[in-house]
């Protein structure tokens, strides 16, 4: 942690992926201390209507739309506003790159990993809310900041949890990280039931309000085994020191254990604006615009252990780990491509982590050195998936 961050009377921040849940909780954050922010980028996909209400809310200089055949629709929507209006994969990288104290990383999967690799680039502040490229190239992620000197700031709340609460000076003396896990909507239900789950049914998630991967990956908790992975990249830590812990009130979010047997937490309500409060005001603290904790309608914390054959997600992070970069790149890219078919109504929903588990079994060491690797490595698992994988699950489920 570097004190080079100390807050300025303002600070410009680029928003990648700005009308997602992670971007729109950032906009609120800013609104609510708008003498201490000022908006160099805003970026999206394709939601040009709200990407552009994003931009004039938020007096951003530049606005970028990820799919080129929508910049005519942009620049129309901004019309007699002072915003420049970009398109393209190329523009998004630019927005990424633009000079900025803050970047916030929140473009949801792999699509985010040019992007946030451009931001680390120009050396600033990227604070990191999206876990899929740290888990497909977190190596490689770590170097690159390392070079341009770019203070990487973790916004999943669990990780920056940790981050409020590691000591970098005790780090020899940490006896583990607990990551904490609600559960999920599936918490309880047998694997049967889970056997005939809608998308529906996995999106309902008890305490978080996310975008719908996270939400199925929060169903399945593959979320909590990329986070495994993630936590062992930004806290340099071998995976045997990272556990699980299931607490269904989401209050802790994760928690520290020293070697004098303290276990430092950090608590908050189930609100990513304090993360993201917390990540935007550092190394100072701000105030949230968000809900706050109060003891007094805190009624039980309670905790379980993962129940491994009913989620077994979480153990294939331990293997990718233990397997190398290659098998973090596959499970990333396989539940990425399987949470999607799921939504579509293409494959069931315990398909999603048995596929991840089948793609393990079958794949061969591989040497990955350069972004250039991840990405190609990344496309040949997307295309086995969809050749092969896919159509074997569609056969099973015809006969079965």
């Amino acid at each position: 942690r570097s004190d080079r961050a100390a807050f300025k009377v303002t600070r410009t921040v680029s928003i990648l992926g700005a009308t997602g849940s992670i971007g729109q909780s950032t906009a609120d954050v800013i609104k609510a201390h708008p003498d201490k922010f000022s908006v160099q980028a805003v970026t999206a996909y394709q939601n040009v209507d709200q990407l552009a209400q994003k931009a004039i809310e938020l007096n951003a200089k530049t606005a970028v739309i990820a799919d080129n055949s929508l910049y005519g629709a942009l620049k129309e929507a901004l019309s007699g506003y002072e915003i420049e209006a970009m398109a393209g994969e190329e523009a998004l990288c630019e927005a990424a790159s633009m000079p900025a104290d803050i970047v916030m990383a929140g473009i949801v999967g792999m699509a985010g990993l040019k992007p946030l690799m451009a931001a680390i680039e120009q050396g600033g502040t990227v604070a990191i809310a999206n876990k899929e490229p740290l888990v497909a190239a977190g190596p490689i992620i770590m170097v690159a900041a390392a070079k341009s000197g770019a203070t990487l700031l973790p916004v999943d709340s669990e990780h920056n949890a940790v981050f409020q609460v590691f000591d970098p000076a005790q780090k020899d003396n940490v006896e583990r990280i607990i990551l904490t896990a609600s559960g999920g909507p599936f918490r309880t239900m047998g694997l049967a039931e889970m056997e005939k789950a809608t998308p529906q049914q996995a999106l309902a998630h008890p305490n978080w309000s996310m975008g719908d991967k996270i939400s199925i990956d929060s169903a399945t908790m593959m979320n909590k085994a990329l986070e495994v992975i993630e936590a062992a990249i930004l806290f340099d830590l071998p995976g045997e020191k990272i556990d699980v812990l299931i607490h269904p009130e989401s209050l802790i979010h994760s928690m520290v254990e020293y070697a004098d047997g303290s276990i430092l937490t950090q608590m908050g309500a189930a609100d990513m604006r304090t993360p993201i409060t917390n990540v935007l005001g550092w190394p100072k603290r701000l105030a949230t615009p968000g809900q706050k904790l109060d003891f007094k309608l805190i009624q039980r914390m309670s905790f379980e252990q993962v129940d491994h054959d009913r989620f077994p997600s979480v153990r294939q992070a331990y293997r990718a780990l233990e397997e190398g970069l290659h098998a973090c790149i596959a499970m990333n890219a396989v539940n990425e491509v399987a949470v999607q078919a799921f939504l579509a109504g293409k494959t069931g929903f315990l398909d999603i982590v048995r596929d991840v588990c089948h793609t393990l079994d079958r794949l061969e060491k591989e040497t990955i050195q350069t972004l250039d690797d991840v990405l190609a490595y990344d496309e040949n698992i997307r295309r086995l998936y969809e050749s092969e994988i896919l159509q074997e699950n569609n056969k099973r489920r015809n006969l079965s």
